[in-house]
């Protein structure tokens, strides 16, 4: 016994072979017959009972339900049943079948009046015809695969098998052609046949009768169950459906009343509506005589009825994937467009869908004898079923769309569910948290979460927390602007640490309604912001972030709270006493500046633009009054909801239109209030941030700028930018003299972006681009660190925005200092020359760019009052064309195209691309084509440059043939569209506007800009008169002191002051410079004389008593008396000027510059020609020459000896001023220099 419990395991094999079996009992061979009685699975299926949810026929209706039934014998009832419906195929005049199931007796019969089978001998076989087909195994009509047949039929297996698992077996028809009629009797599972017995029959009597009697032994049954004959009937209605109105299907004697594919989807979807209170939709469409295809609704799993050649395909297959893939894809696209955050996937689709199919397939090719599944491919069908549009619409608004939106809600609610924080003790593992003691203990309602804008504000927070203590009160700093979460995807909102943070600090739990705040580890949420716009900002986003999830949670009294801090402190002392005044608006501190008038100069002002700007002590001091300093936010009807929704929510993109069109200047909130509704918040102090949004994206129609190129502009002005510096420090300049408070990298890539001149950038680029200022090859991307390259003021620049026009202009003023004005008043509308582009709230803008030849023109036009001429898109450099393709009331579509030439039958030459299409970008899309497995090219050469666009393409003849023939242009995506349906931009009254075409914006631009030549006129008249004024008061007293009429020497000032008050000489006081302008090469005007005695002082008479006593010569008085002739001849010629003629005086001297920019452009052409000449195709790349300091006086013709831009040196611009004696060149004497002096001048320059 021991020993036998040590025996290895033995394989089940060993086990199983007996050692008396002989070598012929275990190795048998059986034959055909034998096998399929012996594994009958493999041809029949299982014969062992199964349970399944099937749809079966019983009490006149589809229903539902588990059923039992053995699949072997469902089969055999099955091929007999295909057989019948395949002969409306060979006979389409078939217009019967009969089917009898008899349970009683156990007998099935099929009957149709299609053609009868041939009763004949079959000549090779030696027995008839129906013999062969119903009693002889591998038989049938179906094995050439050559000829294209829509039957069910395709093994020779089909009716042999129903009569090998028959106890009886009888096969009867009528061959009309042959006027016979055939009876064979088959028993014993095939085993057994009679002769055939074979009478006449009359001429074009056709039929065929299948009659059986299935061997219930073999399938484990005793008698045909109430579940099989359920099937069984369910699949005769199946037949009627496929087949249509042109068969009569009878069950049992009666009629079924199917009379089409729609007919019998109505049987399920009449018994799937019982239970809902809106019967399910149903979209049919016979797409043609092949497919019959209708959809419906299912809720959560896809469901899906297919036929292919009448056999009922329980699994799908490849029929139902096409059909239901073409389908998914549109609904898909319709709900992602409904709602871009859904991220609905098109097998989340096909889950919502019902799907009935019916199809005629060539030849179909099954997964096995049970023919459940369709293998065969799309391609091999022998006919396409494309879903009509309409089709796929009806779909849509079906209700399927609404079901996929409100799965991907559920969805995302579920998945969010899984970031809920708790109300614990105490949490871990978020960074920079400043956690309250108390917070999710007994006492949390009374502890307050401060949100801080950044690191910084953090710090004055806890500085403010020495005086409240940490008992009750938290911080967390938030990183810059908090996600918008009523448009976030889903994947944006599982990704956001921040938002999952603020739900674990808080203990906030996914749709869950909140009455108090009990549940929540804070009772209180504080918002502690920059006073800026951006802070109001991202104090909406937290309140949208709230109301989003949580509305509920906005009711709650004091829940959320703010804490302000001032934005402006003015200070004086009184009676050696400090007085201090707070401002917390903008708009508040504006309104008590001006009720002071004169008297605000006893007042210091100190700007506090973030909260990083407020001490320690003081953010002490503001936790001491934290009553004061804290407001609360309050819930007062549906009204808060929509004002937050007409903020933040993509619907409400009008209503935010007509929001931001209503505001008025002036609007702020009133800190005073304790209580601040959240509608009020939104109206009042969040639109400020919308307005200043707008503002900073989209540009004015007067000069074409916004606010930052604005800035850029203004400084390069005041600092008479004519020398090179580098871009990284003329944005520090822009930064100081100009109230910049955004980043360092956003000024540099807008004065990169102002300096750019590659084709697609600027027409007219206001700034130089001294080094690598990005290139056509990557748009501007592949641009130099700011550090790196310089920048100044291109000649033509003042020749647009001309100098006699700072003067006229709205300075603005802000920390005390006068920066900017409101807008420029160029020459012509710079914004059609540059063109725009810019998204801000409510609108975004596009305006092509326009040659400025043509604005001139229409200028002259206007100017001589003849009507403009239509004016269109043009871009400096390019050599595409430009047409004019549609035109709607909403505006003027374009094609831009490149250029493609044919070279050879092979070969293609590309060298022009459309505009904004770049280099680079191209080249990685012909790569892709190579790349992808049916590229039409074999392969391709690039010869650009930094400038120009040259491709050469290989392919094959047929491929060139096919892209002919499809369009070169097409083809290689060689052309692009712009439009003037979206010409947004502020008026000169600082309103949004649309514009609809170019010369409505010049024609606004036109009646403005002239009425400020009247007062350009006006001011220089003014300035010249008064000029020559003081000199003729500077002439008299230079003659009386030379006469001795004035005795100056050894005398009081105050006595010589009251001597020229007596002799009529003009006082002219000393302008104060407050916040007066500063402009490029400005000197200080004197204001205008002020006569009346009480006001004259002594200093008045400065412009005279200052004078160095060289001027008091004879020589000086008569340089001074031509100066004054000079100048009353200046006066006079003004005079004799209106506004126009000293427009078109501009417009000729713009041209002038125009015509020199042209020239240089052309001799960069050039020069870019003849390198890639030296060096081939593929030469050296040629760089634009370097654009003269002052070309007017500096000329390439001149100076040949001046070097290319290449030779420059990388001498700062710090360097280059103190270089002591740097000499323009003179002809050909600059090449005499010394290499390093010659490179410090073109540096220079």
């Amino acid at each position: 016994m021991v020993a036998d419990s040590k025996l290895p395991l033995q394989s089940s094999n060993n086990v199983n072979t007996k050692a008396s079996k002989t070598i012929e009992e275990t190795y048998q061979k059986k034959t055909q017959l034998e096998h399929i009685l012996l594994r009958p699975d493999t041809y029949i299926g299982s014969i062992e009972q199964h349970t399944q949810r099937l749809w079966v026929y019983e009490n006149d209706e589809m229903v539902h339900r588990d059923i039992k039934y053995v699949p072997g014998l469902y089969k055999i009832f099955d091929e007999i049943l295909v057989n019948a419906a395949d002969n409306k195929q060979r006979d389409p005049s078939m217009d019967s079948i009969k089917v009898v199931i008899d349970a009683e007796q156990n007998l099935i019969s099929v009957h149709n009046n299609g053609d009868g089978v041939p009763v004949e001998i079959h000549q090779e076989e030696k027995v008839y015809v129906p013999e062969l087909i119903f009693g002889h195994l591998l038989t049938s009509s179906n094995y050439d695969d050559n000829v294209k047949k829509t039957t069910g039929g395709r093994n020779g297996y089909g009716a042999k098998l129903t009569n090998i698992f028959s106890t009886e077996f009888v096969i009867e028809t009528a061959d009309g052609k042959r006027q016979k009629k055939y009876k064979q009797v088959f028993k014993n599972n095939m085993g057994n046949k009679t002769e055939p017995v074979i009478t006449k029959c009359k001429e074009g009597e056709n039929w065929t009768r299948v009659t059986f009697k299935p061997d219930l032994a073999k399938f484990n049954m005793t008698h045909l169950e109430d579940d099989v004959v359920a099937l069984m009937r369910k699949r005769v209605f199946d037949l009627a459906g496929c087949l249509g109105k042109t068969v009569k299907v009878e069950l049992n004697g009666k009629r079924i009343a199917v009379k089409s594919f729609l007919d019998y989807v109505n049987l399920y979807l009449s018994a799937a509506s019982k239970n809902r209170s809106e019967p399910l939709p149903r979209i049919s469409e016979k797409v043609n005589a092949r497919w019959e295809v209708c959809v419906s609704l299912s809720e959560g799993q896809f469901q899906q009825v297919s036929f292919v050649n009448s056999i009922a395909t329980i699994k799908g297959g490849t029929h139902v994937d096409y059909v239901t893939n073409q389908i998914s894809n549109y609904v898909m696209n319709a709900v992602n467009k409904k709602n871009k955050n859904a991220n609905v996937k098109a097998h989340n689709v096909k889950n919502h869908l019902w799907v009935f199919v019916n199809a005629l397939i060539d030849n179909p090719a099954f997964d096995s004898q049970t023919k459940e599944t369709l293998t065969l491919r799309q391609s091999s069908f022998g006919s396409k079923c494309e879903l009509p549009e309409d089709f796929l619409k009806k779909v849509a608004k079906s209700g399927v769309v609404d079901n996929l939106l409100q799965w991907a809600e559920f969805k995302h609610s579920k998945d969010l569910k899984k970031t809920d924080g708790t109300k614990s003790g105490s949490i871990r593992g978020i960074p920079k948290l400043d956690d309250a003691n108390e917070a999710g203990g007994r006492n949390s309602d009374k502890c307050t979460l401060i949100l801080t804008e950044g690191d910084s504000a953090k710090s004055l927070a806890v500085a403010g927390l020495s005086v409240v203590g940490r008992n009750h009160y938290g911080v967390y700093p938030l990183r810059g602007k908090l996600l918008n979460v009523r448009e976030a995807s889903h994947k944006q909102l599982m990704e956001n640490a921040e938002i999952q943070n603020l739900k674990r600090i808080l203990g906030l739990q996914q749709n869950k309604e909140y009455t108090d705040v009990k549940s929540l580890r804070y009772g209180h949420l504080m918002i502690m912001t920059d006073q800026d716009h951006d802070g109001s900002h991202i104090k909406g986003l937290l309140i949208n972030f709230i109301h989003s999830f949580w509305p509920s949670l906005l009711k709650v009294k004091s829940f959320m709270v703010e804490f302000i801090t001032p934005i402006v402190k003015a200070t004086r002392k009184v009676n050696k006493q400090e007085e201090e005044l707070c401002f917390y608006t903008m708009p508040e501190y504006q309104a008590w500046k001006e009720s002071l008038g004169n008297n605000a100069k006893s007042w210091k002002i100190k700007y506090y633009k973030g909260l990083g700007t407020s001490t320690g002590p003081e953010g002490k001091k503001y936790f001491k009054d934290i009553d004061k300093h804290m407001k609360e936010f309050v819930w007062e009807g549906d009204r808060d909801g929509d004002a937050i929704e007409l903020a933040f929510s993509k619907k409400k993109i009008e209503a935010r239109k007509n929001w931001l069109r209503q505001f008025e200047p002036g609007t702020h909130l009133d800190h005073n209030d304790k209580l601040i509704n959240y509608s009020d918040f939104i109206n009042k102090e969040l639109i400020l941030f919308s307005m200043a949004d707008l503002q900073r994206s989209i540009p004015s129609m007067v000069d074409g700028l916004k606010p930052g190129q604005r800035k850029i502009l203004f400084c390069a002005f005041k600092r008479n930018f004519v020398h090179e510096a580098k871009v990284s420090q003329f944005s520090g300049y822009v930064s100081e003299h100009s109230a910049y408070h955004h980043g360092e990298q956003s000024l540099c890539s807008t004065i990169v972006g102002m300096a750019q001149d590659f084709v697609g950038s600027n027409n007219i680029n206001l700034l130089r681009p001294g080094g690598q200022f990005g290139t056509r090859n990557q748009g501007g991307k592949d641009a130099a660190s700011a550090r790196y390259i310089f920048t100044n003021l291109t000649t033509i620049t003042r020749y647009l925005f001309r100098k006699d026009d700072d003067g006229l202009l709205d300075y603005l003023n802000e920390d005390g200092q006068s920066i900017e004005p409101s807008w420029y008043v160029p020459v012509i509308p710079m914004v059609l020359v540059n063109g725009s582009e810019g998204i801000g709230t409510g609108w975004s803008s596009y305006i092509p760019n326009y040659n400025p030849r043509d604005i001139v023109a229409n200028v002259r036009r206007l100017l001589n009052g003849e009507p403009m001429e239509p004016m269109h898109p043009w871009y400096r450099g390019f050599k595409g064309t430009i047409e004019k393709t549609a035109s709607k009331e909403s505006g003027v579509t374009y094609t831009i195209s490149g250029i493609v030439e044919e070279v050879d039958e092979t070969t293609l030459k590309i060298t022009e691309l459309p505009i904004r299409r770049w280099t680079q970008d191209y080249k990685e899309f012909l790569e892709s084509i190579i790349t992808a497995n049916d590229s039409f090219i074999k392969e391709f050469k690039q010869y650009s440059d930094d400038r120009t666009v040259h491709f050469e393409v290989f392919m094959t003849e047929e491929n060139m043939m096919l892209a002919k023939q499809e369009g070169l242009m097409k083809k290689f995506k060689l052309t692009t569209t712009v439009s003037t349906s979206n010409m947004h931009l502020f008026d000169s009254r600082g309103m949004i506007k649309k514009y609809d075409t170019p010369e409505e914006i010049l024609d606004e631009f036109y009646h403005l800009r002239l009425e400020f030549y009247e007062k350009r006129r006006k001011h220089m008249l003014d300035t010249l008169e008064l000029e020559l004024l003081k000199m003729d008061n500077k002439v008299r007293f230079i003659l009386d002191v030379v006469k001795g009429n004035i005795i100056v020497n050894n005398r009081k000032r105050a006595d010589l002051f009251l001597e020229l008050q007596e002799k009529g000489f003009t006082p002219f006081p000393k302008k104060t410079k407050g916040v007066e302008v500063a402009v490029a090469g400005d000197i200080d005007h004197e204001g205008e004389p002020e006569l009346s005695p009480e006001a004259t002082r002594a200093s008045d008479y400065d412009y005279l008593l200052s004078m160095a006593i060289g001027t008091l010569t004879l020589e000086k008085v008569q340089e001074l008396c031509s100066d004054r002739d000079k100048l009353e001849h200046e006066v006079e010629e003004l005079r004799k000027h209106t506004p126009k003629s000293l427009w078109l005086k501009d417009l000729e001297e713009l041209e002038k510059q125009l015509d020199e920019q042209d020239q240089a452009d052309l001799e960069a052409e050039e020069e870019n020609s003849k390198n890639r000449a030296k060096g081939g195709v593929a030469g050296k790349k040629a760089r634009r020459p370097v654009a003269p300091k002052n070309p007017k006086k500096v000329n390439k013709k001149d100076d040949p000896q001046v070097p290319e831009a290449s030779e420059i040196s990388s001498t700062t611009a710090m360097e280059a001023e103190n270089v002591p004696a740097v000499v323009k060149p003179k002809g050909r004497a600059g090449a005499k220099k010394k290499t390093k002096k010659v490179r410090f001048f073109v540096s220079y320059i």
